[in-house]
């Protein structure tokens, strides 16, 4: 019997909308981490100032992209010769205008590759509190309405904790725990600290290695079920988020700085290539399904959706591949260097160039780029989506695209 391809596409956005995240962008990559979002009326025209709902100047620089809380748009940045001035604010999604702007110093090492900055780390929420984690090792805590909770000093108590083109791993809340991924040359480790006083649940050591990767969420059926997924450069780990205890281990050589990535109780890990991989809860073992050489890539991380895969590979080749084989379906070919990693949203990849242009690739039974839209440049943030609308950062700009 042969397979009608067409109706598999033309059911590829339904699928997106069933395994994709909900209205709030919390942390990361979204609210578990998975760089797609249900919206699926986004703009895909958003060049010369078309459907460009606001745009606002930032007090500073920063890599780390913005997450959404209900009417808020929160992000971080870093001013100063030094880079030590540390920024959190949070703006209305109505209109861009500033809520509230909160400053500290930096309490710890602020040396950075010039492209990035201390605000490497996109922040996270748990939707009552926000997280806002730097280079610099700070990690501060606000509600909503920017009043301080709790800060914590890492380099303080870590004071070798620290590389030499900075830290740039993103928290991410799980249940009562902000897990912080602090691997690095010196005194390298990840912790789980409390969220709501800022005290260390737990603390394990890793491989003295620089690593710009974050942590993951492995969601199970229950919130006792969640999976921390930790990456170094020689093995995956899986750990349980309120103890630190390790489940499993998978080594093989793996990507420093592109994260792995996840779709239901499949793991799909960037390494020198691919590798897809089935976890049982039951057992907390992991399983090979696959692994692709052709879907080596770059820097960004791979996101899973539907039927499909898709990874950025060298020099800005948009690659999709069927999630059960890892067989490569097409290719797209863009234009510069691609840091940040793509946004699935209905039937469009959205996909930035740290030179500033963002591409929108129909995925289709081939891929198809409707659209190159110019947004600035100094693009390492990944784009996100909440409530309707787009965001998108240049280095030290904030842009809301929308179509109302």
């Amino acid at each position: 019997m042969k397979t009608d391809t067409r109706r598999i596409w033309i059911a590829l956005p339904l699928a997106v909308v069933a395994l994709c995240a909900g209205a709030d962008w919390l942390q990361f990559r979204g609210t578990d981490n998975t760089s797609c979002s249900d919206e699926s009326a986004l703009p895909t025209e958003f060049a010369d100032g078309k459907n460009v709902a606001w745009k606002v100047d930032l007090p500073g620089r920063g890599p780390s992209s913005p997450i959404v809380v209900g009417d808020r748009v929160f992000v971080t940045a870093s001013s100063g010769p030094r880079e030590d001035r540390l920024h959190v604010l949070a703006l209305s999604a109505a209109d861009g205008t500033t809520i509230w702007h909160r400053q500290l110093w930096a309490t710890g090492h602020t040396q950075i590759n010039p492209m990035g900055s201390v605000a490497n780390n996109t922040p996270a929420s748990d939707g009552q509190l926000v997280f806002a984690f730097f280079s610099s090792n700070d990690l501060a805590c606000f509600d909503l309405d920017g009043n301080l909770k709790w800060f914590r000093g890492l380099a303080s108590d870590y004071p070798s904790t620290r590389n030499d083109v900075g830290m740039a791993s993103s928290p991410l809340v799980v249940g009562e725990v902000v897990v912080v991924q602090c691997e690095n040359q010196g005194e390298s480790f990840v912790a789980g600290i409390d969220k709501r006083n800022g005290l260390t649940r737990w603390r394990i050591p890793r491989d003295r290695d620089a690593i710009w990767s974050s942590p993951t969420v492995l969601r199970g059926k229950t919130p006792k079920d969640d999976v921390v997924l930790l990456h170094g450069r020689s093995a995956l780990t899986g750990h349980d988020p309120q103890t630190g205890k390790e489940l499993f281990r998978y080594e093989t050589s793996v990507h420093t700085v592109a994260s792995v990535t996840t779709r239901g109780d499949r793991i799909y890990l960037p390494a020198n290539g691919l590798h897809a991989l089935q976890y049982n809860p039951a057992d907390h073992s992991v399983q090979l399904l696959w692994y692709e050489q052709k879907l080596r890539g770059g820097n960004s991380s791979p996101v899973a959706f539907g039927h499909r895969v898709l990874r950025v590979r060298n020099p800005a080749i948009l690659s999709c591949a069927d999630v059960e084989t890892g067989r490569k379906l097409w290719d797209v070919r863009l234009e510069g260097a691609v840091w940040a990693t793509p946004l699935v949203a209905g039937e469009f990849a959205y996909v930035a160039s740290y030179e500033g242009k963002v591409f929108v690739v129909r995925l289709g039974e081939k891929g198809e780029l409707v659209s190159t839209n110019f947004i600035g440049k100094g693009v390492l943030a990944s784009p996100i989506a909440a409530g309707g609308a787009l965001y998108l950062r240049n280095d030290t700009q904030l842009l809301k695209v929308a179509s109302h």
